[in-house]
């Protein structure tokens, strides 16, 4: 769906899910002047084009025991595909996401663990794969997140 065929009302709508996606229509039918029948179907409409893809809950992942993130640039040998380097990175339960990069380097993940030495297992486990040439790891001290309420 092109950006073009999303309107204010969409757009709105699409805020007011992000800031609480467990938001009723009814709600958020008050808020953009729309009766619950009209925001049911541009919702509906928004799922159907992909626009809105899930509805998710926000996590503390340090109350689960996950409080240490970081971010691992990752080098690996010439040869290695892309594919490869997803297959790599996405076997580990630390990873959260992976992000291919044109240059230097070839990836950066982003990782959770527990605590340093399980960090430093989880930077291990990925050296031992014999595609990865070289590491540099970024511990995240804080961060921010757009659409994300900042804890307490």
């Amino acid at each position: 769906m092109a950006e073009e065929l999303l309107d204010a009302t969409d757009h709105e709508i699409i805020a007011l899910l992000r800031e609480d996606a467990r938001r009723t229509f009814s709600d958020i039918a008050g808020r953009v002047s729309l009766s619950t029948a009209a925001v049911k179907r541009r919702v509906d409409r928004l799922r159907e084009k992909g626009v809105i893809t899930g509805f998710t809950v926000q996590v503390d992942h340090a109350k689960l025991g996950w409080g240490i993130e970081a971010f691992a640039q990752l080098r690996f040998f010439g040869s290695t595909n892309v594919a490869e380097i997803v297959e790599t990175t996405t076997r580990i339960p630390e990873a959260q996401a992976v992000f291919t990069i044109a240059g230097d380097p070839d990836a950066v993940v982003w990782l959770r663990s527990r605590d340093m030495a399980h960090l430093q297992a989880t930077i291990d486990e990925l050296r031992r794969s014999h595609r990865i040439t070289s590491t540099r790891t970024l511990i995240v001290l804080d961060s921010w997140v757009r659409g994300e309420d900042r804890p307490e």
